[in-house]
């Protein structure tokens, strides 16, 4: 067996996951997090519904159990677990799509093109069956919390991507504006925008729309009214 050169509480590594100085694996963040996890539980109270917050509750999370649904989710929940019934599915659900919604958990009792439709409606991140099981709800509730993450991150970088987007055509915009009514060169008209952002302590799309907004107001003439030659 060859030694260790590893310092008292430093973590080891085993098979690629981190190690306690214990030799227990390190818990990943997502498990850390159960004990603060708000679960809404939109269930009947019937034998699945009882097993279902009772679980949740063994795992650590905070339960709040309701039925039926209402068409507004309660502030401050972190994922939902979710009956899908035939007698449930024509409800309100918009607010699972909404920006920002927690992951939906979907507990089904039949598998039919009606009910798997409903499930892709309201956007589900995992699926428990009925007769609901303890065993695989722990994985159902971190992966669909792992799943959500991941698309709101995502949703994040695309709407920074499109900010920005937005502003470089603004700039190519203005600097149009400036090389027609100026009658200098692109470098130049690009110069002069960059020059007014750090003059005014601004950012380049604020003085390129600054620009955009001047000229459609030096550029406007009233209905009916020619222009004189």
């Amino acid at each position: 067996m060859q030694p260790t050169d590893r310092r008292p509480g430093t973590p080891q590594t085993r098979h690629g996951l981190s190690v306690s100085p214990h030799g227990v694996p390190a818990t990943p963040s997502l498990l850390k997090d159960l004990r603060s996890l708000r679960v809404l539980l939109l269930h009947p109270e019937d034998n699945d519904g009882d097993l279902l917050r009772r679980q949740l509750q063994r795992i650590g999370c905070q339960v709040q159990a309701v039925w039926p649904p209402r068409p507004q989710l309660p502030e401050g929940v972190d994922v939902v677990f979710l009956a899908v019934r035939p007698d449930s599915i024509a409800l309100d659900y918009s607010w699972a799509c909404a920006e920002g919604a927690p992951p939906v958990i979907a507990v089904v009792t039949y598998e039919n093109p009606t009910i798997v439709d409903a499930v892709l409606r309201v956007g589900a991140k995992g699926v428990v069956s009925s007769p609901v099981r303890s065993f695989g709800l722990l994985s159902s509730l971190v992966l669909a919390r792992k799943i959500g993450q991941e698309i709101q991150a995502q949703a994040r970088r695309i709407a920074k991507l499109e900010t920005k987007l937005a502003g470089q055509k603004r700039i190519a915009e203005a600097k149009t504006i400036l090389m027609q009514t100026r009658g200098i060169h692109e470098d130049g008209a690009y110069n002069l925008i960059r020059d007014q952002a750090m003059a005014k302590r601004v950012n380049m799309e604020e003085i390129a729309t600054a620009i955009i907004n001047a000229n459609e107001i030096l550029s406007f003439r009233p209905a009916g009214q020619e222009v004189k030659r």
